[in-house]
Order: structure tokens, then sequence, then C-alpha cells
């Protein structure tokens, strides 16, 4: 079985290290869950189209597929608390679209 390479971005990596041991290393884990493409997984709609998010606990981290010479990659682009992790995150797109 082939594994996807998974990559996280810098806001992703600091968020995991400021949690509390519990959450953290389920976040871990469910990073790790994703080179199988396994987990609490689903594509977002709307202005997100494109992106997907992994539920851990009361966070998402969303993420996205690329392909890099005939190898898939997700990118880890964002994490947060459930609360307002998709607000933040399409306002930044809007801002990097404006």
């Amino acid at each position: 079985m082939n594994l996807i390479k998974v990559e996280l971005e810098q806001q992703v990596v600091d968020l995991i290290r400021s949690l509390p041991q519990e959450p953290r290393h389920a976040l871990r884990r469910g990073i790790k869950s994703l080179e199988r493409e396994k987990g609490d997984i689903r594509a977002l709609e709307g202005e997100l189209e494109g992106f997907y998010r992994l539920r851990v606990l009361r966070y998402r981290i969303i993420f996205f597929y690329q392909i890099r010479t005939d190898r898939r990659t997700i990118r880890c682009i964002y994490a947060a608390p459930r609360g307002i992790v998709y607000e933040v995150f399409a306002q930044g797109i809007r801002d990097l679209l404006s």
C-alpha cells in the first residue's frame, strides 16, 4: 500500500505544539492517518470547494491534494478549533484572491 506524503504548513505545526498533551497526540495521530486517507475526512463546499477537512476532537485541519511528478501529496494548510476554522480560513482565501 502506497502512503501519501503529508506536508504541514507552519501554522499547523505551531497550533499542534501549543496544545496540551492529549489533543496534541490526537492531532498527530490524525495527521498520520492521512497517509492512508483514513480519519473523519470531508470535502468542503461553496467557496471552500477543492479543500477538505480532517476532524480530530474539537479541531479541524484544512488540507488539499497536490500532484507532484505522479505522486499525490496532502498539504495541511490551516488548523484551528471548530468554532472559528472555516470563517478564518475562508477570509484568508478571500484576502488572497482580492
